[in-house]
């Protein structure tokens, strides 16, 4: 899998799709690495290029010393787009992700075609919350937060119907540098995009899970409140990775975003 230097760290990155077709830059959330889109690449990738990448601290990306902030993770994004020769894309996060592409909505708007912000918040307290988290995984590793994660991030008729898929899951969560998910922690921990959310003026999707208990639907639907224009989904019996637990619905509802923006 290629990578690049971008931004002062080298960024792991993969292309799936026609490489003439409208670029999808796809980010990851807290935890996880670029293979967490892998249940969206067949239907993207038919007529869309689709760029992935694990992020700061992340997969097969530098883990730097922390703590990170949200809007260095946006520099990051932007980097790697100067690096590949990408003028302006299409956008899709989904956690932290999202909480990127809100800064790059807000500050390079200039870059982004379209903005689909997935299970994500514009503020995501209480701090002493990811101090704890901090604290355990520097101490513990991984394992320590592990199955709470994958507990709040996928619901339990999901768990229980698809056991290879949330070894997957769990797999990128124990293999997540305990370094890097704490420095992003202490990103998301310091992080209030509320009162920037006014200045996006690309199309923007904005996209909750039902049953979503680390960002509820009234979270993210504040987000779409705050950005004018934005269309509000809630895909149903979905948590967090709305994107990997009702893949069809989520690819769907995409697409449909992705396409009308194209011809418009």
């Amino acid at each position: 899998m290629p990578e690049t230097q971008a931004n002062g760290i080298d960024i792991h990155y993969r292309f799936d799709g026609p490489e003439a077709a409208p670029v999808v830059m796809l980010s990851n959330s807290l935890g996880t690495r670029l293979e967490m889109w892998d249940p969206q690449i067949p239907a993207l990738a038919a007529r869309y290029r689709v760029l992935r990448y694990d992020s700061r601290g992340h997969g097969r990306t530098t883990v730097p010393d922390g703590p990170y902030s949200i809007g260095l993770l946006a520099e990051d994004a932007i980097a790697l787009l100067d690096r590949l020769g990408i003028e302006r894309a299409h956008f899709c996060g989904l956690s932290k992700g999202g909480m990127v592409g809100q800064v790059l909505g807000a500050e390079h708007g200039d870059r982004i075609l379209t903005l689909t912000l997935c299970a994500t918040a514009c503020q995501l307290g209480p701090k002493d919350l990811w101090n704890e988290r901090i604290a355990a995984v520097i101490e513990k590793g991984m394992p320590a937060v592990a199955e709470g994660v994958i507990e709040r991030w996928l619901t339990r008729r999901y768990r229980q119907s698809a056991p290879a898929e949330v070894e997957h899951v769990r797999k990128m969560i124990l293999e997540t540098p305990a370094k890097g998910y704490a420095a992003c922690c202490a990103a998301i921990r310091d992080m209030d995009l509320c009162g920037v959310l006014g200045r996006i003026r690309v199309p923007t999707l904005v996209v909750a899970g039902e049953d979503d208990p680390a960002t509820p639907p009234d979270v993210v639907r504040e987000v779409h409140e705050r950005i004018s224009g934005s269309r509000f989904v809630v895909i149903p019996r979905a948590a967090h990775l709305l994107n990997i637990e009702r893949a069809e619905t989520f690819d769907r509802t995409l697409l449909e975003f992705l396409d009308q923006q194209t011809k418009n």
